[in-house]
């Protein structure tokens, strides 16, 4: 895992995207962390990080070889864990689940842009509220 993020930390550096960092890290970590506990892993099925870019944007992926699509479900106040999908859906832009072309399994995938990471981290107007939605 830690290649895995130091290597997203050296493309977003290239790409002029080092704003993103923090929420693509750790938006990585917990995808890579949900394929490491529930997917099929073998020596065929390995676990696979892919990273895009576009304009002021950026699209983190994550295969594996389960077709079992993650469930998101509101955490036990009191658990240690079953926070990953709350978390990706807090830092992310969008997110979602598709099947793998060509190959056994899913490809988790979470979008995030600057312009996305600006309004969230922008406090809201004076009697107003955040969120998204």
């Amino acid at each position: 895992m830690a290649l895995a993020r130091l290597e997203l930390r050296k493309a977003l550096a290239e790409w002029g995207l080092s704003v993103l960092e923090d929420s693509a890290v750790l938006i990585l970590s917990e995808l890579l962390t949900n394929a490491g506990v529930h997917a099929k892993v073998t020596p065929e099925q390995t676990i696979e990080t892919r990273y895009f870019r576009s304009s002021g944007a950026l699209r983190i992926e994550v295969h594996d070889g389960s077709e079992a699509c993650p469930l998101p479900r509101v955490p036990d106040p009191e658990a240690l864990n079953g926070r990953g999908l709350f978390l990706v859906d807090a830092l992310a832009d969008a997110w979602g689940v598709a099947e793998r072309t060509g190959r056994p399994g899913k490809v988790i995938w979470a979008d995030l842009s600057v312009q996305g990471a600006a309004e969230r981290n922008t406090p809201p107007a004076e009697g107003g509220r955040s969120g998204r939605g």
